[in-house]
């Protein structure tokens, strides 16, 4: 029986073990994949207070990690598979083991949204539905595209435009919807390309990507374009990982919770970005961690 456990490692989740051992809390955190989330795939950390020069989303994770572990907090590597969640004790249940605890933090985060275009599925992972952090190096001197116009897709943008050849942006809207920062360093990057208005429809190929398809989002028109080898990074929203979590009413896939963290389940908190909210960023994250923590330890 533990006093808290935390599914997910992200860094709303180690926030949350941090604060729960700090007060003297056995807190057990679980984690499908490895510590950090989608912020530990990112070619760089920016903007959270305090990231040492040339943070990495590998480094800012390694860092969580070490400092969850010396301050008490057990971590499995484990993938949840069911949870109950009513009751004074709630039973969490892994391929490996089932586990009981007085209050839960449900810190799971959230997916990469894929594009449900053709050739997408076939071509995963050659050449399609790259990570620019992980695979950006195999595509030094190459072309390569990036699917989206939000800070993450243009972050990762400015990233893999020292490495390739060219970098082309494929956002469906008018202009970039990145902050002005970003916005103002694309400018300045002369091997990347705006491609506005359109979208990526179809790609092609057999053991990489030999053809886009880029449809107008003005006149509907489809145009091809050759380019075999090329590498495409999509980064195009994400999807809450909350499918499994049934007993509980959602909101467009997010958990509401009240201004402690708590959902409607007593005892049952939800925290980062599979929580509604209106600002998905670490510092959001470890706030909500943090705050969670700190009610389940004294509610």
């Amino acid at each position: 029986m533990y006093d808290i456990i935390v599914v997910g490692a992200g860094p709303a989740g180690i926030s949350a073990g941090i604060y729960g051992v700090s007060r003297g809390k056995s807190v057990l955190l679980l984690e499908k994949g490895e510590v950090g989330g989608l912020i530990g795939k990112v070619s760089t950390v920016t903007h959270y207070a305090g990231i040492v020069p040339g943070e990495t989303g590998k480094t800012f994770a390694q860092r969580m990690k070490q400092q969850a572990l010396d301050a008490g907090v057990e971590i499995r590597q484990e993938t949840v598979q069911q949870v109950q969640m009513q009751g004074d004790v709630k039973t969490v249940v892994t391929e490996k083991e089932s586990y009981e605890c007085k209050k839960l933090i449900l810190a799971g985060g959230s997916t990469g949204r894929k594009l449900g275009i053709p050739g997408e599925e076939i071509l995963a992972g050659k050449g399609m539905g790259m990570n620019a952090a992980q695979h950006g190096c195999a595509y030094a001197g190459k072309h390569v595209y990036v699917v989206g116009g939000a800070d993450g897709a243009v972050k990762e943008a400015l990233y893999l435009a020292g490495l390739a050849k060219k970098v082309t942006i494929i956002h469906f809207e008018p202009q970039l919807g990145c902050i002005a920062e970003f916005r103002e360093k694309v400018k300045k990057t002369p091997n990347i390309q705006l491609m506005l208005n359109a979208r990526l429809h179809a790609v092609r190929g057999e053991n990489q990507v030999e053809q886009l398809d880029i449809r107008s989002e003005l006149d509907g028109s489809v145009k091809t374009v050759e380019d075999p080898g090329c590498g495409i990074f999509v980064y195009a929203g994400t999807v809450p990982n909350t499918q499994m979590y049934t007993q509980l009413e959602l909101q467009d896939g997010y958990i509401p919770v009240n201004e402690w963290m708590e959902t409607q389940i007593p005892g049952v908190y939800a925290v980062g970005d599979i929580r509604v909210k209106q600002v998905r960023q670490v510092a959001t994250a470890v706030a909500d961690g943090a705050t969670a923590a700190v009610h389940a330890c004294i509610g």
